[in-house]
């Protein structure tokens, strides 16, 4: 495997540092830099997106007929790692990296058409609605009922863990269209406007104070049968594509090397790095995710030849989300004292904060901020398929188990 970037490469790498120069602004990058989970402030999130559509690099996946750019797998390797670096605040997955693939793989032409343009415009704002309370790693236990009538269905029921539902106004949905012997059967994959009656969303304030999560639920909603994508009843095959998206489609080691500089320079500053035990395992996460990044690299590698990644994508999301946890470990010891006060205005979280205590915070903001990286990242192993699944996956996949 060749990791070092052709000249190509470099050009392109030295254009997308120029661009994030020319347009990366203080209060962009403080958004980015300050984020206290996966998601950044709402309102840079989406000034960034439109900034990225006038480039023409907001969704560089798609197919260059519906907006996205014909790069190779290393320049988007490339693009996500300049980013990270540069400090920009990441745009909001569940519609142009999650439905969008969904979309242009099973949905029809008038769905492309009508959706895709307004994901691009930030006019319409997505959510997903795949857990309910008793189907969350068992996806195909889902409840949430969808009855036919005539042309839409009438959808019944609830969904839990909905990122950004109250900014949301379209959803993207699992439903029970009918019942099968096999319950990965009967279920379709919707598209649902947030503003329909019968539509409640209900917050979940997490750990770290930040309403980003909540309940959705549904009470005799109707959905016209147009915005079913695929066939109905097949919505199973759709989740499971939209899955690999979900799962593989980060570059984690970038954003992870970031924060674990900013570690590294910290303890520099407060002589924890004088500390071998401190040192050491600072150093062993540094490995970690070099290690993370070259796997990384390699998965390209099979994408330039053409190849599909496999069961990649789960190998990556179990390292990529417990290293995300073993980094802010590191950011809670260093904190020290600091990281036992609740201190969310150090941060730009991703939603609002519920018991806000003004704007002035004590300690350094690198230590203000470790306890709400630490508490949003305990997730990590969970969303997406949690990684116990994803260990089954692989034994499965990779060992032949069953």
């Amino acid at each position: 495997m060749n990791i070092s970037w052709s000249p190509a490469e470099q050009a392109f790498q030295q254009e997308v540092r120029a661009f994030l120069a020319a347009e990366l602004d203080e209060d962009l990058q403080a958004a980015g830099r300050l984020m206290t989970s996966v998601y950044a402030e709402h309102e840079a999130s989406m000034r960034w997106q439109a900034i990225l559509l006038k480039q023409g690099w907001l969704a560089p996946a798609w197919p260059v007929e519906y907006g996205g750019c014909d790069w190779t797998p290393a320049q988007h390797y490339i693009f996500a790692s300049e980013q990270a670096k540069a400090g920009a605040p990441p745009i909001s997955p569940m519609g142009i990296r999650m439905c969008a693939p969904a979309l242009i793989a099973f949905g029809s032409e008038q769905q492309k058409q009508f959706f895709l343009p307004r994901m691009l415009s930030g006019e319409h704002f997505w959510c997903q609605g795949y857990s309910e309370p008793e189907a969350g790693s068992d996806l195909a236990a889902l409840q949430m009922s969808a009855v036919d009538d005539g042309d839409a269905l009438i959808c019944n029921g609830g969904k839990i863990w909905q990122t950004h539902a109250n900014e949301a106004n379209w959803i993207f949905c699992l439903v029970r269209s009918s019942k099968e012997a096999r319950p990965q059967q009967g279920i379709s994959f919707v598209l649902i406007d947030m503003h329909s009656p019968g539509v409640e969303v209900r917050p979940i304030v997490s750990l770290s104070g930040e309403h980003i999560q909540n309940q959705v639920f549904f009470t005799d909603v109707r959905v016209p049968k147009t915005q079913v994508v695929g066939q109905l009843g097949e919505g199973w095959t759709v989740a499971k594509y939209l899955l690999e998206f979900e799962r593989g489609g980060t570059a984690y080691a970038p954003l992870m090397q970031v924060r674990l500089a900013e570690i590294r320079a910290a303890a520099q500053r407060s002589g924890a790095i004088d500390q071998p035990l401190f040192a050491a395992r600072l150093a062993q996460t540094e490995i970690d995710v070099g290690n993370l990044e070259y796997y990384e690299l390699q998965t390209l590698c099979l994408l330039a030849e053409g190849q599909s990644p496999g069961s990649n994508a789960s190998v990556m999301k179990i390292l990529g989300t417990e290293l995300q946890q073993a980094v802010t470990e590191l950011g809670m010891e260093l904190a020290a004292e600091y990281g036992r006060a609740y201190q969310p205005q150090a941060g730009r979280p991703g939603g609002p904060i519920s018991y806000p205590h003004g704007e002035q915070f004590s300690g350094p903001a690198g230590a203000a901020l470790a306890p709400l990286r630490y508490f949003n990242e305990r997730a990590g192993s969970i969303y997406a398929g949690s990684n116990e699944i994803q260990k089954n996956i692989l034994a499965k996949a990779a060992l032949g188990l069953t």
